[in-house]
């Protein structure tokens, strides 16, 4: 065995290969068919610029719900590694994934990986090799030349599409759907919870003959006396909880979640009971996670224009009784000046802080952002999440708000210190 610790793994396959980020099949492709490995279960592949987390986790709690044995796979992490790859709701153990990277490892001879092409096909590994009656995917970065690609999926589902890697994907959202749409198959189904799906997506359905159906075009949420309903075509469900997960957007989200339990209906049928117990006890961390106690803390993962956006609206629901202080970061490659304009005016003191990544920015970088797109109040920079949120802490009044955003990173660096 090349490394006896999960930590000693990851160090290694940082390393491994030339680049960072390498998108195309070829390679992934060639070392799981080395592998041998398939997928003997319905696959649903997840992709779109937000809201494919809260999506997985809905589909994942429902089905569950229903009594069937889940996988999922997911990226990035908050904490550990292990919360990528999940069997029925829980991460895999450290052994698990050290013995899907040893035969992986064999299995590719020279053919070298990214850190993200590892960590996809050890995923789909161990899931080829557990008893699950599905399989969830979320793509990492667009979709076409994603890792995750390299599995033809039952049911694509595409959420909303916005700006985001635009060194990648492209410069407007015709470029960037067009790459979510390399997941389609043709003449299997399609979902889309994005309301207005730009042509280029649709344009690509139909050439594959993929049956596409679209939010408020061909599915339907509506805000009901008795919590909410959905309907598509002459199917209806009433009386459903709003979703665990905060913010009026998880009903767009559960609208396309919906979709494809109705698309699986056939091979994994689901009870009116099992999606309430689904939505009800969905459960995923920093999506406007509301942390209790005085002042509120709230954790949330934004960190593009459309998700600030959603935040920014979000947080105007919550009626914070006092101010609103935001402990901000983020990674170079963003919209930064798009993120912070949306997000001003919902900000009463901001807390620039580092990012402890190679692809972070410095306290002073993001205090120097601040003073170029913000009007507000400013605290002096800082070069860790923990040093920001703690000095919000203490400026913060009993009935204050702290948001913490910008990156996956902040959010898991400020769970941390909240923990300690």
């Amino acid at each position: 065995m090349r490394f006896a610790t999960l930590d000693g793994w990851l160090d290694w396959q940082s390393g491994l290969h030339p680049a960072a980020i390498d998108l195309g099949l070829e390679r992934v492709a060639g070392v799981w068919r080395q592998l041998g490995g398939q997928l003997a279960c319905p696959v649903v592949t997840v992709a779109g610029t937000n809201g494919k987390g809260s999506s997985v986790a809905m589909l994942e709690a429902i089905w569950r719900a229903a009594g069937y044995r889940t996988a999922s796979f997911t990226s990035p992490h908050l904490h550990r590694y292990n919360e990528r790859i999940q069997l029925h709701g829980e991460p895999v153990e450290d052994g698990v994934i050290i013995e899907a990277f040893e035969r992986i490892d064999r299995a590719r001879g020279a053919i070298s990986l990214t850190y993200f092409e590892f960590g996809t096909l050890a995923a789909l590994d161990i899931f080829s090799r557990a008893e699950v009656d599905v399989v969830i995917l979320e793509t990492g970065l667009g979709g076409r030349l994603d890792a995750v690609n390299i599995i033809d999926a039952d049911v694509a589902l595409i959420t909303a599409i916005g700006i985001d890697h635009v060194d990648w994907l492209g410069h407007d959202r015709g470029q960037i759907a067009l790459e979510k749409a390399g997941i389609l198959r043709r003449g299997r189904a399609a979902v889309c919870s994005d309301p207005r799906p730009p042509a280029s997506l649709l344009d690509r359905a139909a050439e594959l003959g993929a049956p596409l159906s679209i939010y408020q075009r061909d599915f339907s949420a509506e805000i009901a006396p008795a919590g909410w309903q959905w309907r598509m075509g002459d199917r209806l469900r009433n009386s459903l909880p709003m979703p665990a997960l905060r913010g009026d957007y998880q009903i767009q989200n559960a609208a396309g979640v919906l979709a494809v339990i109705e698309s699986m209906e056939a091979r994994l049928p689901v009870s009116q009971n099992a999606i309430r117990d689904g939505l009800a006890g969905v459960a995923l961390a920093g999506r406007f996670e509301v942390i209790p106690g005085r002042p509120t803390i709230i954790l949330d993962v934004a960190h593009n224009a459309q998700a600030a956006g959603v935040l920014r609206d979000t947080l105007a629901n919550y009626h914070c009784k006092g101010r609103v202080l935001g402990v901000f970061s983020a990674l170079r490659d963003k919209q930064l000046d798009e993120i912070l304009g949306v997000m001003d005016a919902s900000i009463d003191r901001w807390y620039p802080a580092g990012l402890d990544d190679p692809r972070g920015l410095t306290g002073g970088a993001i205090a120097g952002l601040l003073e170029a797109h913000v009007e507000g109040d400013r605290a002096p920079a800082r070069e860790h999440i923990a040093e920001a949120l703690n000095d919000a802490r203490q400026d913060a009044g009993e009935n204050d708000c702290i948001i913490v955003f910008g990156s996956f990173l902040s959010v898991a660096e400020a769970r941390q210190t909240l923990e300690n």
